[in-house]
Parts: structure tokens; C-alpha cells; sequence
């Protein structure tokens, strides 16, 4: 489990932007030729690595699945409006969204409404049973509006960076 470190406490060189910009691509990418792409020995490339990993800045490293071959093919986009402001109702709501296994994404969001759910589903029975369970059984959802998905255009989770700095 990585230890928790603020973020303003990590310090990223080119070289961690480097690695991090190849294994968002392709965590697979052996180290050797991470470091031979970027100048930096193997063992430097493992330590830098792990230092990632433990502070929390690799949060996973996960195989993506393509929801189509493993018949879950529905994708839904829900917004959810609560009744109530009070905190630990909301942290009731995003434990029980988190732990849902239909939801791949949860947002607790500022505006109009209060969460944006991403939901794969196989069904719209199976989404409906979701909906029952999760938003109809809870008393602090006001309401929720659901949009399907007609195509996935682009699906990614990279998160740009800027390699052309020395530290961020």
C-alpha cells in the first residue's frame, strides 16, 4: 500500500517525468530500455520506480480491459444529486459508490449536481438493479440522470505531463 505524501511534497526531475510518460504507454516497457531511452542506468530506473510507487504518485499497474470482450458493453454516465449537504452522508455515498462494482469512476464534483458516476454495465436490467440499489435504497439521493454511451470515441486515463521542465 503506498504511504500517503501530500502532493506538493513530491518532487518530479525530467527523469521521473520521462519514466512516467513511458509506462503511461506501456507499463510493460522493460526498465532497461526505459533506461536506455532516458539516459539513466537500470538500477536508477528500479529505484525511481519504487520511490513512484510507494508515494502514491504510481497509484496502479493495471491490465485495461476492453468491456466489449467480456460482455460488459453498456456504458452510462450518471449524474447524482443528494438531498443533503451533511458530510457524512456524502461519505456514505462514496463508499457505497466506490465499493459498487459497476462504477470504474466516481467524482464528487462542485455545480449543479453533487457526484458523476462512470458505469459499465452488461445490461440495462443489470443497470437498473444498480440503480435500485444504489440510488432508490438511499434517502439522500434526490435524484440522478443517466446518459448512455452510443460510441467509445477515446478512453484513456494518461495524465498529460510536462517533460520540457526540470522539476515539478
Amino acid at each position: 500500500m503506498p504511504k500517503k505524501v501530500p502532493a506538493d511534497m513530491i518532487e518530479l526531475d525530467r527523469f521521473d517525468l520521462a519514466i512516467l510518460e513511458i509506462l503511461q504507454r506501456d507499463n510493460k516497457t522493460p526498465q532497461r530500455l526505459i533506461a536506455e531511452l532516458i539516459g539513466l542506468s537500470a538500477p536508477a530506473i528500479q529505484r525511481r520506480v519504487k520511490r513512484m510507487e510507494e508515494t502514491g504518485t504510481i497509484m496502479a499497474n493495471v491490465a485495461v480491459v476492453n468491456p466489449s470482450h467480456v460482455r460488459q458493453e453498456i456504458t452510462v454516465f450518471v449524474e447524482v444529486e443528494m438531498n443533503n449537504e451533511y458530510q457524512d452522508m456524502h461519505d456514505q455515498a462514496k463508499k457505497a459508490f466506490g465499493e459498487a462494482p459497476e462504477v470504474q469512476q466516481c467524482y464528487y464534483v462542485t455545480g449543479e449536481v453533487d457526484f458523476i458516476l462512470l458505469v459499465v454495465v452488461r445490461t440495462m436490467a443489470d443497470y437498473e438493479a444498480m440503480t435500485r440499489r444504489l440510488f432508490f435504497a438511499n434517502n439522500n439521493v434526490k435524484r440522478f440522470r443517466s446518459f448512455v454511451a452510443m460510441d467509445r470515441v477515446k478512453v484513456g486515463l494518461n495524465v498529460p505531463l510536462d517533460t520540457r521542465r526540470d522539476r515539478i
